[in-house]
C-alpha cells in the first residue's frame, strides 16, 4: 500500500504540471516557440524555448567574445527599456541566444551579464544545442557564418516577439537612440 501511494503522489506531481500546460491554447503556426529548442543560462538552468512564451521577447543573437557589434546589440536592448516606463518594463523580457555555445558557457554568460550590468530578472543570456543555432537564427531571420579566426559574420538585429512567439517587428538600428518605428512596435505589444 506504501508502494501505491508513494507511486500515486510521484503519478501527481508530473501530471499537474501537464495538465496545466495542455489548457493553453496551441501555439500559433508562426510562432517561433513551435521549434523544440533547449538552452542553458547563465545559471545553468536548462529551459525550454518555449518556456519564454506568455511575455513578449526583445530576441537577438550574439557572441560574447565579439567586441564590436555584440555590445551595440547589448546597447540596443538596454536603450529600448530605458525608453519604456517602469511597468512597461516588467512586462518585457530580453533574451539573447548565443551563435556560439562551445564557447559561451554559463558562466562566460554569466560574466558578460554582470559586466554589463542586466537585469537577471528581464535578460536571459542563453545558449542553446549547437546543432540548434542554425535553425534559431533563420526563424528570427539573423544570416551569420562562422570565421576561421572564431569569429561571426552576422545580421546586427533585435526582433521583438509577442506572448506567442510570433515576430512583430524587427530593427537593424542598434546602439545609441533606439529607432522610434520599433520602439513605438514595442509599447503597442506592451499594451496589457
Amino acid at each position: 500500500m506504501k508502494r501505491l501511494m508513494l507511486l500515486l503522489s510521484f503519478v501527481a506531481a508530473f501530471a499537474a504540471p501537464a495538465a496545466a500546460e495542455s489548457t493553453k491554447p496551441p501555439l500559433p503556426r508562426d510562432s517561433v516557440y513551435q521549434l523544440a529548442a533547449y538552452f542553458t543560462d547563465a545559471q545553468s538552468r536548462r529551459f525550454a524555448w518555449n518556456a519564454k512564451r506568455g511575455q513578449p521577447q526583445l530576441v537577438s543573437m550574439f557572441y560574447t567574445s565579439c567586441k564590436f557589434v555584440c555590445p551595440m546589440i547589448v546597447d540596443g536592448g538596454k536603450a529600448i527599456e530605458q525608453s519604456l516606463s517602469a511597468a512597461e518594463r516588467e512586462r518585457l523580457g530580453v533574451t539573447l541566444i548565443s551563435l556560439d555555445p562551445a564557447r559561451d558557457t554559463p558562466a562566460v554568460l554569466l560574466r558578460m551579464r554582470q559586466d554589463r550590468d542586466l537585469d537577471p530578472v528581464r535578460w536571459t543570456l542563453a545558449r542553446p544545442q549547437p546543432q540548434d543555432v542554425r535553425a534559431i537564427a533563420g526563424l528570427l531571420g539573423i544570416r551569420y557564418r562562422a570565421l576561421a579566426d572564431g569569429e561571426f559574420n552576422h545580421t546586427t538585429v533585435l526582433v521583438l516577439l509577442d506572448a506567442d512567439g510570433r515576430v512583430i517587428a524587427r530593427t537593424e538600428h542598434v546602439g545609441g537612440l533606439p529607432d522610434p518605428v520599433f520602439l513605438a512596435a514595442v509599447r503597442r505589444t506592451l499594451v496589457p
